[in-house]
């Protein structure tokens, strides 16, 4: 990976042009450097699905006012670039309370913890949820939204993490590394299992977290993150896991009254106004003060490598962040 000097972009009818002053990193970049990510687009290019910045300037139909307005953008990459041409329709502004770092921490990992907890997994006041990987991006997302709900919250984490997912709320912490996490859970909660899971793992690790369903469970997929490795290796890997996953038959799931569900945001770009109701209700939750993106680490751009083995070495708490 490497710094490259490109044209700047010029915001076509409907666009905005946005001077981006930070942008979010994801696994799904980690992926695709890899070669692992099939919606990722040829190399060489620009990753980034998210940024926060200041609008420069805007395209035919485009209100003239919103030149200088601070913006969070979802973007279809190129998102990792000091600037950015996107739709109107896919920036939202930044409040006033967030930084530009806490602001590119927001679209990926709170979309994606929104869909899977309120909209897909229907959790509930006083049920029981498993957040792997609570202190990822993704996980600390979904931990602010599950206590609003008042749900009860068991996460799996190495024990270094444990302290701070204590503070920041999570009920009941698992070391995933130096024991077998399933049967800790079904201590933790008499024998019964939770009502939810989240599992971005992939592999046999599916099979695990839908044996920690109680009944009328539901467990949310989300990313395949055990795939994760260059070359040769991660190729065989990803085929591992892949070989491993376990097959869901609507017979066995009814019988056993559990369901599974699979979500993949980068695939909801034609679902604009769904998403922008999830953003709004986000925004409301940034308000309200329930919503609180946490930056682990801002990288500058030149630093790209040591941010990619920062998250692949499972490092970070929370967001990583890239800046120019």
């Amino acid at each position: 990976m490497k710094i490259e000097a490109r044209p700047d972009p010029v915001p076509a009818k409907g666009q905005v042009l946005v001077c981006v002053k930070a942008a979010g990193l994801n696994f799904a970049d980690i992926l695709a450097r890899q070669g692992l990510y099939p919606d990722g687009p040829a190399k060489p290019c620009v990753m980034g699905y998210e940024v926060s910045g200041i609008i420069e300037a805007v395209g035919a139909e485009v209100a003239q006012n919103l030149v200088g307005k601070q913006v969070i953008a979802m973007t279809r990459f190129n998102g990792q670039a000091e600037l950015l041409a996107v739709s109107a329709a896919q920036i939202f502004e930044k409040p006033d309370a967030l930084s530009f770092e806490q602001g590119a921490a927001i679209p990926t990992n709170y979309l994606t913890a929104w869909a899977l907890l309120v909209v897909m997994g229907g959790l509930q006041k006083g049920e029981a949820v498993l957040i792997h990987n609570a202190g990822g991006g993704v996980g600390l997302a979904a931990l602010d939204i599950a206590k609003h709900i008042g749900a009860t919250t068991y996460g799996t984490a190495s024990a270094s993490k444990h302290q701070f997912l204590k503070e920041r709320g999570l009920d009941h912490a698992i070391d995933y590394r130096n024991q077998d996490w399933l049967p800790i859970l079904i201590e933790l909660t008499n024998g019964r299992g939770v009502e939810l899971a989240i599992d971005p793992l992939g592999g046999a690790s599916w099979k695990k977290t839908y044996r920690a369903l109680r009944t009328t469970g539901r467990m949310g997929v989300f990313g395949m993150s055990v795939a994760s490795a260059s070359g040769l290796k991660g190729k065989l890997r990803a085929l591992k896991a892949v070989a491993q996953m376990p097959k869901f038959n609507p017979l066995g799931l009814m019988n056993r009254n559990k369901g599974v569900f699979g979500l993949n945001l980068g695939h909801m770009w034609n679902e604009g106004e769904k998403v922008a109701g999830w953003t709004r209700e986000i925004m409301r939750g940034i308000a309200e003060g329930w919503i609180r993106p946490h930056v682990d680490r801002a990288f500058p751009f030149d630093q790209i490598a040591d941010a990619h083995r920062y998250i692949e070495a499972r490092k970070n708490i929370g967001k990583v962040i890239l800046v120019p």
